[in-house]
């Protein structure tokens, strides 16, 4: 996948294109960047995706902090994952926020990328105060030399924890991630949430304890963290990949104010972790966190969770040697 944010030097092939912001790069956009590729493929264009760099809402009022399921990078990544040609990256700007659909269509659009054919996701809005529906597209198109197409909405839904269903949406996701949802979120993401970061300095509390832990930096603090609580998680370190039972929160038994951490205890590993980059990946949460009387009842509860962690992830394998779970 070609990336292209300079178009000054270039001279781009004429495209089918999508717009969206495409943070989490779900099941649901997968589906549209689908359709966008076989209509490119039946008319012998190039596939494209058009996004921005930074979240449009955080250009707009910078009091606010998205809580975001994927970075740049990594969003940038499963994009290309998916095959498609080109991803046309936009810096979103005030003078880009005034622009009427009709004037993003011409002057971005058609002008600069040379879009062919627009493929407008399932109630897709975009343009100045977003007023505009897909109508509005299809006539602007017409006049400026542009098909306006309309996607098939993705059907398969997501039951929550209440029962309900939702469509799939980054929205949503972020709802299972902050209940603590993992796995009902991998569903919906199509792999499994993870965070990016860094080994730091801690209190060394769990290494008292008998846990030692890896206290985790996320690289970006407007990536979404999920609810406090204990998760079986896989955690990768110099290319290779192990067990892991990880704590989000403020560990109440010990006093820890409120200060949330991310710390994860890695099964059977004793090597220093220290500034090293580390990536966790979550697979289920085994139980919310909680206060306990005392330290001992604390040491008691996470040999409980290891085993439990260890149960669910080697499940996760395709493992089922019992022998495997003693300690």
């Amino acid at each position: 996948m070609q990336i292209i944010r300079d178009t000054s030097s270039l001279v781009l092939s004429p495209c089918v294109a999508t717009i969206g912001f495409f943070d989490g790069v779900h099941a649901g956009h997968r589906y549209l960047i689908q359709q966008v590729k076989e209509i490119a493929v039946a008319r012998g264009l190039h596939a494209a995706l058009v996004t921005f760099s930074v979240h449009p809402r955080k250009v707009m009022n910078r009091s606010y902090r998205p809580q975001l399921l994927t970075t740049l990078e990594e969003k940038t990544a499963l994009l290309a994952d998916t095959g498609v040609d080109d991803c046309l990256m936009l810096d979103f700007t005030p003078e880009m926020a005034r622009l009427t659909a009709r004037e993003f269509m011409l002057h971005v659009l058609k002008e600069r990328f040379h879009v062919d054919c627009l493929v407008i996701g399932y109630d897709h809005r975009f343009g100045h105060h977003r007023t505009e529906g897909f109508d509005d597209y299809v006539r602007y198109g017409k006049e400026i030399g542009m098909e306006v197409v309309q996607a098939k909405a993705y059907t398969d839904s997501i039951v929550m924890e209440d029962g309900k269903k939702m469509t799939v949406s980054s929205s949503v996701v972020r709802q299972l991630l902050l209940n603590g949802g993992v796995d009902l979120a991998s569903g919906a993401l199509g792999y499994d949430y993870f965070l990016d970061g860094v080994v730091v300095g801690g209190y060394q509390v769990g290494r008292k304890i008998g846990f030692p832990t890896a206290n985790v930096r996320v690289d970006d603090a407007e990536k979404l963290v999920p609810a406090n609580g204990v998760y079986a998680v896989w955690v990768s370190i110099d290319g290779k990949e192990h067990m892991g039972m990880l704590n989000i929160g403020v560990r109440p038994t010990i006093g820890n104010g409120c200060q949330r951490t991310i710390e994860v205890h890695i099964l059977r590993f004793q090597d220093n972790l220290y500034d090293k980059p580390i990536r966790v990946t979550f697979v289920r949460r085994i139980r919310s966190e909680l206060k306990f009387p005392g330290i001992e009842q604390l040491i008691a509860q996470l040999h409980t969770d290891a085993v439990e962690v260890e149960k669910v992830l080697c499940v996760c394998e395709g493992r089922s040697d019992a022998s495997v779970l003693k300690e």
